[in-house]
């Protein structure tokens, strides 16, 4: 296996992934995709894998320079940013490093909720700038127990944060592309009538081009003054225009969000607003869980070059 060549494809790589990865397949390595056609043409023609890791695009051009391709092996559930439809077509495979991070993202949302609704950012600040001791005790807060939660998109992730949430004793809503087994959870035929009827809205979608904007601004505007968003899934999920909008307006009591369009140049209104908190895509990011992913994408490259079924196939 190390006589095949291997792409591994991404800045985001840390040192010790790019280290396993080069270790069990002999291998060439660029920054991005569209840095794909900058290689030796003899080089390239004997890549057969990618090791990828980004957001940036990873279409049919950047497939074609990589005539011998026949895998793309993405770190990370999502794989928006990779054309599956022009990988198919071409008879190329696409992976994903899907389960090993649903709790990690799941913890965050509860997380997301929690600091929203009992403004521990707030709180830390409060202190540390002595504001308690001249100005004694904080606005109150809003209680999480018992309000009423709405995930979009009950897949893994989303079964994994809905199950965190009913623990806290919360009403359990759900729209999902078809309603599905529950311990008696409500189910909604869109995310309009499910903002509406609950607190706390959670976007647990995947990205790509068939959920942009599926939170629209009509289920933003159905929060109302009291209803909190959070996303955990993509930036293209939301209509972010309409989310700053609403938030600027007080339209909506808050949102918590770890995933944004243009990261990480976000758009700096965001920068601005008291009533979210904000993270840095952070939702996957601890050490064990960064691991258990690296060894899924190269667990799929290992079984592609040895003739093996893939792990956690896309196509």
């Amino acid at each position: 296996m190390t006589d095949t060549p291997l792409l591994i494809c991404g800045a985001a790589f840390t040192e010790d992934e790019r280290a396993r990865l080069s270790t069990a397949v002999s291998s060439v390595s660029v920054d991005a995709p569209r840095a794909i056609a900058g290689l030796a043409p003899g080089a390239a023609a004997r890549l057969r894998a990618v090791a990828y890791k980004g957001h940036e695009p990873f279409g049919a051009a950047e497939m074609d320079g990589l005539q011998g391709l026949g895998l793309i092996a993405n770190f990370g559930v999502g794989y928006d940013a990779i054309d599956v439809a022009a990988a198919t077509q071409r008879g190329i495979r696409v992976t994903n490093t899907p389960d090993v991070l649903n709790d990690d993202v799941a913890d965050l949302a509860v997380g997301l909720i929690l600091a929203q609704a009992r403004s521990l950012v707030r709180g830390d600040g409060w202190v540390r700038s002595g504001r308690w001791t001249k100005y004694g005790a904080m606005p109150l807060a809003r209680k999480v127990s018992g309000a009423r939660a709405g995930i979009v998109g009950l897949g893994r992730i989303g079964r994994e944060i809905a199950d965190r949430l009913a623990a806290f004793k919360m009403e359990i809503h759900y729209h999902s592309r078809q309603e599905k087994e529950t311990p008696g959870w409500q189910y909604h035929a869109d995310p309009v009538g499910l903002a509406r009827a609950v607190d706390f809205l959670v976007v647990a979608l995947v990205g790509g081009p068939e959920t942009r904007n599926y939170v629209s601004a009509e289920a933003i505007a159905a929060l109302g003054p009291t209803g909190v968003l959070i996303n955990i899934s993509r930036g293209t999920t939301v209509d972010e225009g309409a989310l700053i909008a609403a938030l600027e307006e007080h339209r909506i009591a808050g949102a918590g969000l770890d995933v944004y369009l243009d990261e990480p140049a976000i758009d700096p209104r965001f920068q601005g607003l008291e009533n979210v908190v904000l993270q840095p895509h952070v939702g996957s990011a601890t050490t064990e869980t960064r691991r258990a992913m690296a060894e899924l994408q190269l667990a799929n490259i290992r079984a592609f070059l040895d003739g093996q079924p893939l792990p956690t196939p896309v196509n």
